[in-house]
Formats: C-alpha cells, sequence, structure tokens
C-alpha cells in the first residue's frame, strides 16, 4: 500500500507543479523531500497501529486468564461443604472426608390408665398423664473419614441428660472399630434398636436388666459379608450426666455381643436374626432392679427389688428375630444370676415375644453392620401421588420376675399383653397407638391395669 501512495504523490505534486523562476529550488529534490516527510508520517503510524495491537492481545490474555480464575472459582473444590437433607441435615465435603449430621427427635405421649386393684394392692393413686418422652439435638460427623464422633443430649424432664457422647476409631488393624465414650453397651436386640426405630412406644418389661449407657471402650465390627457382627467393651457406670464416682474402685463391667444371619435375602426383605449377649458386672453400690408397665408417664413401679449387696452379677441375653416380606417375629430372654448371699443368690430373669405386620406393605428394615433394625420408609408417603403412608399392626407378651430369692415382697411378677397400631406418615414422623394390659402377680392378690397410650413422634 505504501508504494502506489507514493507515486499517486509524486504524480499530483508534478502535475501541479510550475517550473520555478528566477534560481528557485529544483522540482526534483523538492519531490524528494515531500516523500521523505510523507513516509516518515507512514512510519508513525505504522509504530502505532502495532502498538494498538499489542494492547489488544494483551487485554484478550488478561480477559482469559480472569475468565479462567472465575471458573476455577466456581468448580466445587474437594474440600467444600454441600449441604442437603438425607432424614436429616447433613453436610459433606465432596471427597467425603468430613462429614456432619444435625439431628434430632421428639416424642410426645398421651397416656389413661384404670387400674384399681393395683392401686389398692400399692396403696397409690395411679393417674392420667402427658409428658414429652424424648426431647434430644444431636451433632454426629466424620473427620478425616477416620474418625466419627457424636454427641447427644436430652432435654425431656426439664434438665440436660447427656446421651451419646463417643469418639470411633474406624478401619483399625484386626478389631476394626474402637468407641470410646459415653454410649451403650453391646446388649439385647431391643435396646440397641433406636427409640426411634422400636415397634412399641416403649421397650419390654425384661429391659429393666438391660444395661444401657455406661462410659467405657469398645472393640466392634462386621464379618462374613456383613452377615456376623461382634462387639465387646469394658465399661463403668455412670450418672445420667455421664459422671462416675471416682471413688468407685473396681466397679467395672465387661459386655459382650454377637449376631448372626443363617438366612438374608432381597436386601433384608426375608431374614433370620440370631444373637447373644453377656455381661459380668462387678458393683460398688447396692444394685435395684425394678419396673413399671410399658408405659413410661406411669410414674409407680409395679415391681421393686429395693436396694440390696450383690458381689457379681451374669448377665444372659438370647435374641432371635425373623422378617417375611411384611411380617416379622422377634423376641428376647433375659437372665441376670446374682452372687448375693445375703439374699439367697437370686435369679431374674424375663422374656418377650412379638409378632408385626405392614398392611401396606413395607417390612421391617434390618441393619446389618450393626446387628439391629432400622428405619422404615413408607412406599408412597401420605399426600404423595395418593399415598397414606405405611401402616403396622403388632402385638407383644412380656413376662418380668424379679421374685426369686430371699428379696422382699414388693419383688413380683409381671406380665404385660399389648397390642400396637403404627401408622408412618413419612420416613421421618408417624402416630403410635398402644394398648396395655399389666398384671402382677403377688403372694396375696393378682391384679391388673389398663393403660392406653398414643405417641406423635418427628425425628431428622
Amino acid at each position: 500500500m505504501k508504494t502506489p501512495i507514493c507515486i499517486l504523490l509524486v504524480c499530483l505534486v508534478a502535475l501541479t507543479s510550475s517550473p520555478a523562476r528566477g534560481g528557485a529550488e529544483d522540482p526534483i529534490s523538492e519531490m524528494k523531500t515531500t516523500i521523505q516527510a510523507l513516509k516518515m508520517r507512514l512510519k508513525d503510524q505504522e509504530l502505532r497501529l502495532a502498538e494498538l495491537e499489542a494492547q489488544q492481545v494483551a487485554r484478550k490474555e488478561q480477559d482469559r486468564r480472569f475468565l479462567a480464575v472465575l471458573d476455577k472459582l466456581g468448580e466445587p473444590q474437594p474440600n467444600d461443604f454441600r449441604l442437603y437433607w438425607k432424614d436429616g441435615v447433613r453436610l459433606d465435603t465432596r471427597d467425603g472426608r468430613f462429614k456432619m449430621k444435625i439431628g434430632g427427635r421428639l416424642m410426645a405421649d398421651w397416656g389413661w390408665i384404670d387400674g384399681s386393684g393395683i392401686e389398692d394392692d400399692l396403696g397409690v393413686d395411679l393417674e392420667d398423664g402427658a409428658e414429652v418422652r424424648r426431647a434430644r439435638l444431636y451433632f454426629a460427623g466424620t473427620i478425616y473419614n477416620d474418625i466419627d464422633f457424636k454427641l447427644q443430649f436430652d432435654f425431656a424432664g426439664g434438665d440436660a441428660d447427656i446421651k451419646d457422647a463417643y469418639i470411633r476409631l474406624k478401619k483399625l488393624p484386626v478389631i476394626g472399630n474402637l468407641t470410646m465414650g459415653h454410649f451403650k453397651e453391646p446388649f439385647s436386640l431391643e435396646e440397641l434398636t433406636s427409640s426411634k426405630y422400636i415397634t412399641f412406644m416403649e421397650r419390654a418389661l425384661p429391659n429393666a436388666l438391660v444395661p444401657g449407657r455406661n462410659m467405657g471402650f469398645m472393640a466392634h465390627n462386621h464379618q462374613l459379608d456383613q452377615r456376623m457382627t461382634w462387639a465387646v467393651g469394658m465399661f463403668r457406670d455412670v450418672n445420667d450426666y455421664a459422671e462416675g464416682d471416682s471413688d468407685g474402685g473396681n466397679a467395672y463391667n465387661l459386655t459382650g455381643r454377637a449376631t448372626w444371619l443363617p438366612w438374608y435375602e432381597n436386601k433384608g426383605r426375608q431374614l433370620v436374626h440370631l444373637g447373644a449377649s453377656y455381661s459380668l458386672r462387678h458393683p460398688e453400690d447396692a444394685v435395684r432392679f425394678r419396673e413399671r408397665p410399658e408405659a413410661h408417664f406411669v410414674n409407680q413401679r409395679f415391681t421393686d427389688t429395693g436396694q440390696f449387696d450383690a458381689d457379681w452379677i451374669n448377665l444372659f441375653g438370647g435374641e432371635v428375630a425373623f422378617v417375611h416380606g411384611p411380617f416379622s417375629i422377634q423376641g428376647e430372654v433375659v437372665a441376670a444370676a446374682l452372687d448375693a448371699p445375703d439374699y439367697g443368690n437370686p435369679c431374674l430373669g424375663g422374656f418377650y415375644i412379638y409378632g408385626s405386620y405392614f398392611l401396606t406393605g413395607e417390612h421391617r428394615v434390618y441393619d446389618t453392620k450393626n446387628g439391629a433394625f432400622k428405619r422404615v420408609k413408607p412406599k408412597k408417603n401420605f399426600r404423595k401421588d395418593g399415598g397414606w403412608g405405611a401402616w403396622e399392626v403388632a402385638a407383644r407378651y412380656s413376662y418380668l420376675d424379679l421374685g426369686d430369692g430371699d428379696l422382699p415382697d414388693s419383688a413380683r411378677r409381671m406380665q404385660d399383653a399389648t397390642v400396637g397400631l403404627n401408622w408412618y406418615l413419612y420416613p421421618n414422623a408417624k402416630l403410635m397407638w398402644n394398648y396395655i394390659r399389666s398384671c402382677v402377680d403377688g403372694q396375696d392378690t393378682s391384679n391388673a391395669a389398663d393403660i392406653v397410650m398414643m405417641r406423635a413422634q418427628v425425628d431428622f
């Protein structure tokens, strides 16, 4: 483009210029000067154009890098937390190394009782009642993919009792898992099934002999493709605030449990569960066993050994469960052999058996890692696609005998017959109704109480 412009300019100069007179400058020299000036101007334009092009390229590179940074910031990172709902509020990192769950449960109960014969026998007035049976909040989670933790409080009753407060080391050689802190001793299928998932509003009468939560250490694992579980731990008796007497001496308990699934098909829709538990207990303080009917709002215990001294306690437990689709059967037997020579070395015990059936076709869900039952999920939630949730009917018979040996007359036999109806509106909400016929067999009298209860429950 430069050469044609130069030629055009030269021609224009030549045509418009006339020969100078009187010693004027040579036209050829004048033309060269003009061409030189034009070349300098063109060179300057080229430099400015190159500078603009360089600036544009730099600006595009800067924009590209900025967009790349924005894209990177917008992409999910392995340690970013995501918030979602899965039977509770959960926060997980995308690499799964850190997890958090915030949950709780609320159970509101109402109860009505009629038992004039027992009132006369016990010398008490039995009254109808209503209560918040459980009001719990908990925080649980996993850190670094290898450590679990849980902290749970129960605010029912007006104070804050510590329930679970433990740390668990996972995937350890040989033992598998090690749990340390305040948690349930490994004993009894019904005790280890969460209160959120039990079939009746209260656990059966033999639960009076079963240990609950204590401070301790427990090794546990599952084997044989989760067809078998085992757990063994050392525990120390503590109060509801997870506190034990520092002068308690040798008040330690050794407790273990093993379960086996000889039959397990269709992801637990058909199964047979067998289990056994044992606990060797060496109490430092006086021991006491007592029980109310299978209704917590009844404050009066219908059978009570009172406090007495025992050097050793041997607890034995056997359990069985059968699930075949919507139908299931569960039963346990518990026995306590006490080394208490001053009271005739009594042997206390009890058992229960119950059956349940889902009218809407669901089935009880089994947790193969822990050897217990867990959450039931309706096939159709209430008001979803015309659904009515899940409906379950159940019946139970339970028996407890605390009257062996030379224990006082208040240590009696009890028998409860219970029928129940459960309506699971959603996986996390249900209504429960129980009717209980509770009988007490003393030395001179046999009396009964009729109890009706209702519960509204939600958990997350």
